[in-house]
Parts: structure tokens; C-alpha cells; sequence
């Protein structure tokens, strides 16, 4: 191939969506991971596109939805050009409301829904027979229904994400020098490293445990309920997750956290109880230290930039991510919110 024009150093939701957006923008792209797309947490099974509530709004809060309204035409998009199914789909969210207090705040909220995300997406208080069959339980019978929130398997989008790079003659490769600009998308070891590099503490990684059961709920809503995800994938499988685990010996291997997960998510839903559990993972996620994404230029390292972190929202706010990114490696264009820059660490 031909120069590249960027070099993108890692293969997950960050890198990859980095290079599908350069090369839509006509640049010539290597990727390079020497594990391969979607070794790390990007390779995962929950896929939770879900926005932050839309009241008390800020940067970050603008930032995610512009990118959950870009996952519209991002992602099928990938899926034209790859062939390959992202098992993205506007499926929307259901959360229930545990007590009055949460009701009244949740009505003010779908005021501020309105003001904020316009009519592109709607938030509401609703009833359980509004909320049908498929829903967790609700001591106040009421719940809240989103239309922002959508959902994705992220094993499937990274493998969708590489063929349609490929497909489009950009590099992924093992091992390969750089050229260009350098994009570091290198996940939580790689957050570590540039906060070595720099002499701060830029994050670290937060361990996650999650499941995928045999069960055919494809096309209802993800539900939100205590803490829990459990998202209906199209395949006829539904992932349920995940923990949240600072300490850790063992990256990648499940333990009893875990099944207590999948004991309390069958006792939610019993439709799920006795679902065969046809996966079980584990992975480590990167946590900037911010809980933002950590974006924009390497510091005293001209020509190299950062694009890392994004806890538990790291698919939602990739389209987004990949675009800034882009303008400032490519076109010298900073839109990057000021919280989510290397400076915000210091």
C-alpha cells in the first residue's frame, strides 16, 4: 500500500473507528496491534449504548450524544462495506424506578431531555403495561424509557470494523514501522504507559466480568436495573453485566463475582432463569482518571496523539472520538473539549 498517511497504534473500538473515519476522509491508514482487532476489552459481549442523563448538561454530556446520533449512520455504514452484521440496533432502554423520588426526578429529567436532545430522541415516565412483558421489576410499577439508547455486540462490530477497513485498503498489521501522524489507542496498559511517560497518574484499568445466555430476545430494549445490564443481542443471545473491579491478579478470568451477577440478573428476570450460559468474560477496561475520554496531542511529542479512556462508554462515544481525532491529526482542527485533554490531568 501506498504511505500512510496515519498510523494508529491499537486495534480496539478507539483505533479502529479512527481509521474507518480517515479513510472515509480519503487518508491513507496503517493500524498496528501486535495482539490483533478487539484483544482487549474492545472484544467484549455487552454493548450497552447508553447515554448519561440529560439533565445538568455539559461538554461531556453533548460530546456522547452527538456521537449516539452518528452511531446511526456509522455503524451501518461498517455493515455495508464489510458484510458483516455490528448487531447494532435502536433498541432503546427501559430502567425502573425503585422509589417516588426517583419518579419525580426522572419526570423533571424528561423535561430536560426534551430541551437537550430535541427530537432526536425522547426520554418518559411509563407504566408497566407501557413498558410490556420484557422488564425488570418496579416497586413503584413505573419506569423510563429512552430512545437514545441503542445497542451493539462489540466482538462482532470490531470484526465488521476491521473487514470494512480492509475493504477498503487500510493496513492492520502486527507489527510495522510508523508513518505520519501516530494515533496511541492502546487501552488501559497504554494509559498506564502514558501516564509513566508524563510523571502522572492518568487512570488505570477497572476489571469487568460479564455473560452471554441463551435466550431470544432480540429487538426488545437493553434494561437497566440495579446496577445491571441485560441486553437482548439480535443473535438470539442476551448478555448480562458486568462487574467493576479495581483490584485484580487475573485480567481475564471469571470468578464467583460473576455468577452472582447472573444468580441476581435470573432472579430480575425470570424469563432468564435456567438460560444456558453459553460465555462467560473477562477484560480489563480503560479508566482515565478524569472518566472522560483522554484525548488530543501527546505532550512534547510533536506529531503523536492520544485517544484513550472513555469508561463504560467507550462504543457510544467512538464515532465522535474518531471524528475530533481525525481533524487534529489530520487537519489541524482542535474540537476537542477542554475536560477531555491531557492538561485536564495536571
Amino acid at each position: 500500500m501506498a504511505i500512510p498517511d496515519l498510523t494508529i497504534r491499537g486495534a480496539g473500538i478507539f483505533g479502529l473507528s479512527i481509521a474507518w473515519t480517515a479513510l472515509n476522509r480519503g487518508a491513507a491508514i496503517r493500524v498496528i496491534d501486535p495482539a490483533g482487532p478487539g484483544h482487549g476489552a474492545s472484544g467484549g459481549i455487552v454493548g450497552a449504548l447508553q447515554p448519561h442523563t440529560p439533565d445538568v448538561w455539559n461538554d461531556k454530556k453533548q460530546f456522547q450524544l452527538d456521537s449516539l446520533l452518528l452511531a446511526r449512520t456509522f455503524w451501518p455504514e461498517v455493515e455495508a462495506a464489510s458484510g458483516i452484521s455490528t448487531g447494532y440496533a435502536r433498541a432503546g432502554r427501559l430502567q425502573s424506578l425503585a422509589e417516588e423520588k426517583s419518579v419525580v426526578l426522572a419526570r423533571a429529567r424528561a423535561q430536560a431531555a426534551a430541551e437537550n436532545w430535541g427530537e432526536a430522541a425522547s426520554w418518559e415516565v411509563i407504566d408497566a403495561k407501557a413498558a410490556g412483558d420484557w422488564r425488570p421489576p418496579s416497586t413503584t410499577g413505573l419506569y423510563i424509557r429512552d430512545t437514545l439508547s441503542a445497542i451493539i455486540h462489540p466482538r462482532r462490530a470490531i470484526e465488521s470494523l476491521a473487514a470494512a477497513i480492509r475493504s477498503r485498503g487500510g493496513e492492520i498489521a502486527s507489527d510495522a514501522p510508523d508513518a505520519g501522524p501516530v494515533v496511541w489507542a492502546t487501552g488501559w496498559q497504554g494509559l498506564k504507559d502514558f501516564g509513566d511517560a508524563l510523571g502522572i497518574d492518568a487512570g488505570n484499568g477497572v476489571k469487568g466480568q460479564a455473560a452471554i445466555l441463551k435466550f431470544d430476545a432480540g429487538g426488545r430494549p437493553q434494561l437497566f436495573a440495579e446496577s445491571y445490564h441485560i441486553v437482548p443481542h439480535l443473535d438470539g443471545t442476551v448478555a448480562v453485566g458486568s462487574t467493576s473491579e479495581r483490584d485484580f491478579d487475573r485480567p481475564d478470568t471469571t470468578d464467583q463475582r460473576l455468577e452472582d451477577v447472573i444468580d441476581r440478573v435470573s432472579e430480575l428476570m425470570p424469563a432468564l432463569r435456567g438460560a444456558r450460559v453459553i460465555e462467560r468474560w473477562a477484560g480489563v477496561r480503560p479508566r482515565a482518571k478524569s472518566r472522560a475520554p483522554l484525548l488530543g496531542p501527546w505532550p512534547d511529542r510533536p506529531g503523536h496523539f492520544i485517544a484513550n479512556g472513555g469508561f463504560k462508554i467507550g462504543f457510544g462515544v467512538a464515532p465522535r472520538v474518531a471524528e475530533v481525532i481525525c481533524d487534529l491529526a489530520l487537519d489541524g482542527q482542535d474540537n476537542i473539549p477542554p475536560e477531555f485533554r491531557p492538561e485536564a490531568l495536571v
